[in-house]
């Protein structure tokens, strides 16, 4: 079931009613006539999906579950971008795009909020630390935040720019929302649990890079917010020691929520329901 376009608020007609909504989400909204004006929200009835994981199955709510894709973005993943200049190697960057391609039809095709969380900074970089600074460039020779590359492909990771966009491999369609960050974590300073709150969304799947970077510390900040917090392990990647990846599964699955596969997943989402 696709997403309704009346959830595309602030202000729609409702066509059975010929009411006037106002607010973020169809769930979330006043009903407005010529007589009064309705304070009433409409319930999100409940859909549930239930997949393999361990050590126990999981059930979730499609309406209050979204997928949130970390840092799938060209300067992260393109073999001109910020990383790949740097020397990084793509391998694990762009590891997780073939199952991604999977998995985001078959999840929207089922009513799934998917939302993009990409690296977007200010391009004057005021918001960022020295720390922060230092960890973008480390050299003086080497190129930083809101910096040129020599394959000039425009700034490095700021707002707007090519190296910000989400790679062509991975179709965003008009229903996914997209939240810039210029924090590993995703909620820091930005508007991510007001949007995630607004739209009644309670359970979070991780998919994306690096596993151990962005995507753990949104994952791990979620969870202090009181998300219920899954990671999809064949979706993830990065190019730290596999040791890293095996102590990040671990912390996860001890302390802040479940790990499970995209697989699995998509297994569930293909089958009658």
């Amino acid at each position: 079931m696709n997403i309704k376009s009346i959830d595309l608020i602030p202000t729609a007609i409702d066509s059975s009613t010929g009411d006037v909504k106002f607010g973020p989400a169809e769930h979330n909204a006043w009903s407005v006539t010529e007589e009064a004006v309705s304070l009433v929200r409409q319930p999100l009835l409940p859909r549930t999906l239930k997949f393999a994981s361990t050590p126990k199955d999981l059930e979730i709510d499609l309406t209050r579950s979204a997928v949130i894709v970390v840092d799938m973005q060209n300067d992260f993943c393109h073999k001109e971008g910020w990383f790949a200049q740097k020397g990084v190697s793509l391998r694990a960057t762009r590891k997780p795009i073939p199952m991604l391609k999977k998995l985001l039809p078959v999840w929207r095709d089922a009513g799934g909020q998917v939302v993009w969380l990409n690296w977007g900074i200010r391009a004057d970089r005021m918001n960022l630390s020295p720390t922060i600074h230092f960890k973008g460039k480390r050299t003086l020779a080497g190129v930083g935040y809101a910096e040129r590359s020599a394959i000039d492909r425009g700034l490095s990771v700021v707002t707007g720019e090519w190296g910000a966009q989400v790679i062509e491999e991975l179709k965003v369609e008009s229903s996914d929302l997209a939240v810039d960050k210029h924090r590993l974590s995703g909620f820091w300073d930005n508007e991510l649990d007001s949007i995630l709150r607004m739209r009644g969304i309670t359970t979070l799947l991780f998919v994306g890079i690096n596993t151990d970077r962005c995507v753990f510390s949104t994952l791990q900040d979620a969870a202090f917010l009181g998300y219920d917090c899954i990671l999809l392990k064949d979706a993830c990647s990065t190019p730290s020691p596999a040791y890293v990846t095996r102590s990040i599964l671990f912390i996860v699955e001890q302390l802040h929520g479940f790990v499970a596969t995209a697989q699995s997943l998509i297994t569930a989402l293909r089958s009658p329901r």
